[in-house]
């Protein structure tokens, strides 16, 4: 725009006549003189009293208008205030409703913030070496979680096991959300992703104290003993993790604490959450699920030791394996004797029976977690027979889905274990430690149906169900009898006093953490 331009707009909207870039000059009013006369004289009595009595008019006008806008303004922040409350209350609702039938259904999450970290002064730092499968080192884990707390010691995110059976090279960021623990936990306890560069020095310039702590001890073994350990050496390893803490006799504070390292901060990292959640969005689409946990691998049977409908040449097979791993120390096994006992893991035909028996629907989706099924051409058929919905993570996806899972079985172990909390009934067909950890999160996740087949009971039905002393019916009858109270009600841990193998593990019924609900139905 050009100086002259600027100065005629300037000027028009000086004088209040700039209206737009093509605005024109208003014209000036007439100023001659009005002759006046009678008509002028009346005229100008008119205009006077119109313009007092329109004068008044506009100023009530103007007071009633602005009524009008002050009372619109105060209707307006009502509204939003209600909006806002109601939105409050949905989300409220919607927050509750995602507790209360988690994880079922998709919950409200607001933003997580974490808590304020505890100070407190550091007596040390402990390496925790992780052993067993998947699930033996999630609890090993919370073991280490409580122990830290309870010495104020740094605990270095924990090695997993990289050396036993499995074979799995996985390591603690493949399955967990490194992050999310030690930031979720930063109120109880300092956690590190590795040693600080004095204590790398120092560990490397001088030998590593290393320790297996004592099984099923209490914390007064880890005051006395282990923490001065801690203050003398800086740096403690642990090379043991599995089953480090009583069961019972602990503090509630203990206890609690452990729940919430298993519960609410072992989080599976994303690419395992969100496969399993892709798994499970798969299956709901297609009705409801149970989970069947079927621990019936060539290396569960060989160690179990039982060989229930295997012939001679199986039977040979898996002794032979038995035999080859020197840390197997069992090796003379009485199969027969042990499933009388209820000490065997259930044959696919024996856990086919039991469904039936307990009038699980035909066309249900059954969810297999489990490795490959030792000689599953065979031992499967009767299943596929009687529940034709038989599916696996293999059948549902893509292989490209699972092909970074491949050769990994904690990764694919994660996954199980992600659909066993979420299905409808989950039923395990042994009490390993899988079986164990589900069995407890369900109860907590306000006691989900979960079938704890009582095997000793079982196996002596189906076995007169077979010789012919029991009917369809009279078995079928018994079985659910036997089972009105193992659908994960609530119960009380048993404690057998020096015994912990023997009592009810913390982690498959931890009560101090559970809700306290009434009692669910007994339906199957």
């Amino acid at each position: 725009m050009d100086k002259g331009t600027y100065d005629a707009n300037y000027k028009k909207l000086v004088g209040g006549g700039f209206e737009g870039a093509d605005a024109v000059e208003k014209e000036k009013p007439y100023v001659g003189k009005i002759k006046p006369n009678k008509y002028y004289v009346v005229m100008k009595g008119e205009k006077l009293k119109n313009l007092i009595v329109g004068g008044i008019k506009a100023e009530k006008v103007k007071s009633l208008l602005a009524a009008q806008s002050r009372a619109a303004r105060f209707k307006l922040w009502v509204a939003r205030v209600v909006a806002l409350v109601l939105v409050w209350a949905v989300v409220v609702q919607l927050m509750w409703l995602g507790d209360a039938i988690a994880p079922r259904v998709l919950k409200f999450r607001s933003s997580y913030s974490f808590p304020c970290p505890r100070i407190y002064k550091n007596n040390g730092y402990r390496l925790v070496s992780s052993n067993g499968g998947l699930n033996q080192m999630r609890f090993g884990i919370c073991d280490m979680v409580a122990i830290a707390r309870y010495l104020n010691v740094t605990l270095i995110v924990p090695e997993l096991d990289n050396t036993s059976f499995w074979n799995d090279h996985s390591q603690f960021a493949d399955i967990f959300s490194v992050d999310y623990f030690i930031d979720s936990l930063r109120d109880e306890v300092r956690i590190l992703k590795e040693l600080l560069p004095a204590q790398k020095r120092k560990v490397e310039s001088e030998s590593l104290f290393s320790m297996p702590p004592v099984s099923w001890s209490n914390m007064t073994y880890y005051y006395n003993t282990v923490l001065l350990r801690i203050q003398e050496h800086e740096v403690l390893h642990f090379t043991k993790t599995d089953a480090r803490l009583a069961n019972n006799g602990l503090s509630v504070e203990v206890q609690r604490l452990r729940c919430r390292a298993n519960y609410k901060v072992l989080r599976f990292a994303p690419a395992v959450e969100a496969l399993a959640k892709k798994i499970v969005q798969i299956l709901w689409h297609r009705g409801p699920f149970l989970v069947l946990h079927r621990q019936y691998e060539m290396d569960m049977i060989a160690f179990s030791g039982c060989s229930e409908g295997c012939n001679e040449l199986e039977i040979e097979d898996l002794t032979k394996m038995r035999y080859a791993y020197p840390w197997w120390k069992e090796k003379e096994i009485d199969s027969e004797k042990k499933r009388n006992d209820g000490l065997c893991p259930l044959t696919p035909e024996e856990v086919t029976l039991a469904l039936r028996a307990l009038d699980i629907d035909r066309n249900i989706q059954i969810y297999i977690a489990s490795g490959d099924i030792y000689k599953a051409e065979k031992r499967m058929a009767s299943m596929r027979a009687a529940f034709p919905n038989l599916v696996k993570k293999e059948i549902l996806l893509d292989p490209s889905d699972l092909e970074p899972f491949q050769n990994y079985s904690n990764r694919m172990a994660a996954l199980d274990y992600y659909l066993s909390i979420e299905s409808d009934p989950f039923m395990p067909s042994y009490g390993g430690n899988m079986a164990k950890i589900v069995e407890d999160h369900r109860r907590y996740l306000r006691y989900k149906k979960t079938i704890l087949l009582d095997r000793k009971v079982l196996v002596d039905l189906i076995d007169q169900y077979k010789n012919g002393t029991l009917s369809w019916d009279s078995f079928s009858m018994l079985v659910k009898e036997a089972h009105v109270n193992r659908m994960g009600n609530p119960a009380k841990r048993l404690e057998v006093p020096g015994k912990p193998k023997v009592e009810d593990y913390f982690y498959t019924n931890p009560q101090e953490c559970l809700p306290q609900v009434p009692e669910p139905s007994t339906d199957i």
